[in-house]
């Protein structure tokens, strides 16, 4: 009987072996379109467009130009759009169009170490694989990097099997209208909707998150919408840097000890890592218990355990943080005031934190009252690295933060557990070299306690600032109810004092009103002057 099932087995086994593959990650993706926000057509349409103008505006910006992005929308059929972008940024090589494309996880941004739009090169070739398997159609790529050279027109496709680009079509063409740039189309299934949701919602987030930048956008009816940039220069341009010994992994660290060049374990951490002085790696080495000296390829496993052990021991000064483009206090404001109706403004952008040696910075800024609804939950407006988060708000960091502040301390509203009640546009955004997010989709922010407690802490910085506003506000308000209240009684108040003195009514109403006026500014709390 044992021998029966121990043929069985190993049939099995055989059969299992045959079935079992190297699957590509196109071919992953394919299968789990959700996992980067294409889980149905309304999402669909506004991540592609997501990802292809994150990917202009990153362009635009290594060529530190001011922005021009053109987004068009077309209706081709019963939930059927072509989407299309188009940039005036550097272009793209000719021969890394293909690759850009339609080749997952290729590109430029990841591990960069730079603050950026986009992490994993995963993006624009996913909305291409979307586009690919809800139509069938190849995306149209045009580009050019300058004047002297033609503009290449592709058509591509992705084969998935081998996470590789098919191309169908390469050719030379005209484009008249473009020194340098790139446009992309990409049809696809979806559906157009206006709302907190849609393109339109979005594009405007962008254009308050990156007010150097101008945006056209045609809708599917013809519809033009511009927003015009309020900022006149490109913000300055993030810098690189090396990783930071706080950031590392075990695993990282033995791989990177292994294809090092440096010759010894000093040299390693001096060259490969941000602030690791000699002085520090003396001290790595000491609680380590190894020679500084010694050469990386021939550590043994316990001792680069050891050297990981250590760098947590030694106090190490935090990475630089000219990685770092975040939108700035004035800029923040006037892009709130180019687009947002209120009667009061503030922002505030902290200092640089970090978390797991990954610098950070967190930006908040509130507009309150004006055209904004009374009675409705407050608007919070996520962004990341300048790119709108539009969904999963209940799990991001972002929204924990401000459910936790106590708001109910600045004037408003709030019930235990939820968003404050009040006519407020709330703003919050983290620029970091990587961003935690809690999914490839880059659609909410990881709960880490240190950005828990930056967002918290600019939140309280912004509500300070409403809260003495809010009682400036309503310290004036009943003021002015105060004189309101000494005007109606001048004519009954006047009636009598004629009835009393025989001296015309006329007359003591123009006195008591020239009196109420002069007098106004001691009612209204001002201080009167000599």
């Amino acid at each position: 009987m044992g021998e029966k099932k121990e043929k069985k087995s190993s049939i099995v086994a055989v059969e299992l072996a045959k079935e079992q593959k190297q699957v590509s990650v196109s071919e992953f993706f394919l299968k789990n379109r959700h996992l980067l926000g294409f889980d149905n057509p309304i999402k669909a349409l506004s991540t592609t467009v997501k990802e292809l103008v994150d990917n202009s505006l990153d362009a635009c910006e290594e060529m530190q130009i001011l922005p021009e992005v053109i987004t068009q929308i077309k209706q081709t059929g019963e939930n059927k759009y072509v989407v299309i972008v188009e940039d005036n940024g550097p272009g793209i090589v000719k021969k890394q169009i293909p690759n850009v494309f339609a080749r997952l996880l290729y590109g430029s941004k990841f591990g960069a170490q730079k603050q950026s739009r986009g992490q994993q090169g995963i993006g624009v070739s996913a909305s291409v694989l979307y586009g690919q398997l809800t139509t069938g159609k190849p995306a149209k790529i045009t580009s050019r990097i300058d004047p002297k050279h033609p503009a290449h027109y592709y058509e591509l496709h992705i084969d998935t099997s081998k996470n590789e680009p098919e191309v169908v079509a390469d050719k030379e063409v005209e484009w008249l209208n473009k020194a340098h740039g790139t446009k992309v189309e990409i049809e696809l299934e979806g559906k157009y909707q206006r709302g907190k949701l849609g393109v339109e919602e979005y594009l405007k987030q962008v254009a308050i998150a990156n007010p150097h930048t101008e945006i056209v956008f045609i809708g599917p009816a013809g519809e033009k919408i511009i927003h015009r940039r309020s900022a006149k220069e490109p913000p300055p341009q993030p810098k690189k840097i090396k990783p930071h010994p706080y950031g590392i992994e075990l695993g990282l660290l033995i791989r990177m000890l292994k294809q090092t060049k440096a010759r010894t374990v000093q040299q390693f951490f001096t060259t490969e890592f941000s602030r690791a002085t000699p002085a520090v790696v003396k001290q790595i080495a000491e609680k380590a218990q190894i020679s500084a000296n010694a050469k990386p390829a021939e550590l043994m496993h316990q001792q680069v355990d050891a050297i990981f052990r250590a760098i947590k021991q030694v106090k190490i000064m935090a990475p630089p943080t000219d990685c770092l483009s975040p939108i700035g206090e004035a800029i923040l404001v006037d892009a709130l005031k180019n687009g947002i109706h209120a009667d009061f403004f503030a922002s505030t952008t902290r200092s640089p934190a970090v978390y797991r040696g990954i610098p950070f910075q967190v930006e908040a800024a509130i507009a309150y009252g004006g055209d904004l609804p009374q009675e409705d939950f407050i608007e919070l407006i996520r962004f990341a690295n300048k790119v709108p988060l539009q969904h999963q708000k209940s799990a991001c960091a972002m929204t924990k933060a401000v459910i936790g502040t106590s708001w109910k301390n600045y004037g408003l509203q709030q019930s235990k557990s939820a968003l404050p009640t009040g006519p407020v546009v709330l703003v919050v955004h983290i620029a970091s070299v990587w961003v935690p997010f809690t999914s490839e989709s880059k659609e909410a922010i990881a709960h880490y306690p240190e950005i828990m407690r930056e967002v918290k802490l600019a939140l309280q910085e912004v509500g300070r600032k409403l809260g003495m506003y809010m009682r400036k506000t309503v310290r004036m308000n009943e003021q002015r109810e105060r004189a309101s209240l000494f005007e109606a009684y001048i004519p009954e108040l006047a009636s009598s004092l004629a009835s009393i003195t025989k001296e015309g009514k006329t007359e003591i109403m123009q006195h008591l009103q020239k009196r109420l006026k002069k007098d106004l500014p001691l009612l209204m709390g001002e201080k009167k002057d000599d």
